[in-house]
């Protein structure tokens, strides 16, 4: 198995360990329209919707990290936890469905989350109750919760869930705010379907409109333009050198990402290792 491969093999697995030290004391939540929250951390973005019906829960982050992201939610709620929505199955988003479902949270996610959970060997309290094929709707605390997935793009079973009235839409992992971002070729990501996600939610939103990216601070439709514009041309500038037929070490030596590298290659994936994952998505 040449380099580039086992980079994209294990890119899930670097990313999430990345994210693990100091996790339980890392939680911070903020507000981002009338009660919907933003809880960040030491994983994934967690998206909370809170009021006289419940809380709503998306994704979870790390197991170390349940009471003190429950302690966040304390703050803005004295209502229990009813639902968690798992945008993707990677264990930064996860991690804490083992403990919430212990605690009688009712899990949902898109099918293929369920299917990756029980090939993990995911013990039956962490795995989703109930799922979706392409999409489940939610009525809570004065919000339509409009849940839908997008097929192959950080994953198979990709879900981004738009709070309608609220004007907020939490994208999971097809969107990395301001770093280059993990596409999981190994569990049925593509770089087209990242392609597709962005375009579904750019159709949805406007100016006004609050993005919650899987990672990164809270966007903007304008963010998430100029990550499609990053996107675009890091597609345009690698792709003709794999049909030129050079290696991945030809194209990591190449540095054709350069002009971007400054501002999107400080996060989870460098450079190098972006390089690695885009061919691996490009030549699956």
């Amino acid at each position: 198995m040449n380099r580039g491969l086992k980079l994209a093999l294990i890119g899930a697995s670097a990313i999430a360990a990345m994210s693990m030290p100091g996790v339980a004391s890392a939680q911070e939540i903020s507000s981002v329209a009338e009660g919907i929250h933003v809880i960040q951390g030491r994983g994934g973005n967690i998206g909370v919707s809170v009021g006289a019906d419940g809380v709503f829960m998306i994704d979870d982050q790390f197991a170390p990290a349940t009471q003190a992201i429950l302690d966040q939610i304390k703050t803005v709620s004295d209502q229990p936890v009813r639902f968690l929505l798992n945008t993707h199955f990677h264990r930064d988003h996860t991690g804490g469905n083992e403990n919430l479902g212990n605690a009688g949270v009712l899990i949902f996610a898109h099918d293929n989350v369920r299917a990756r959970l029980l090939a993990g060997d995911a013990p039956k309290a962490a795995l989703p109750v109930v799922t979706f094929n392409d999409a489940t709707t939610f009525h809570m605390n004065g919000q339509t919760v409009r849940v839908f997935h997008t097929s192959n793009a950080h994953t198979d079973g990709d879900a981004m869930i738009h709070f309608q009235e609220a004007d907020v839409i939490h994208m999971g992992d097809t969107f990395f705010n301001g770093f280059y971002p993990f596409i999981d070729a190994k569990s049925g990501g593509s770089v087209e379907g990242v392609f597709a996600a962005i375009d579904t939610v750019l159709a949805l939103a406007d100016a006004d409109t609050i993005i919650i990216p899987g990672h990164g601070p809270v966007g903007d439709r304008a963010d998430l333009i100029a990550y499609r514009e990053m996107l675009t041309k890091a597609r345009e500038s690698i792709s003709p050198l794999i049909a030129d037929g050079k290696s991945v070490e030809d194209i990591v030596a190449a540095k054709p990402t350069a002009e971007f590298d400054a501002d999107w290659g400080g996060g989870f994936l460098n450079p190098e290792r972006f390089l690695r994952v885009m061919h691996a998505a490009l030549t699956k």
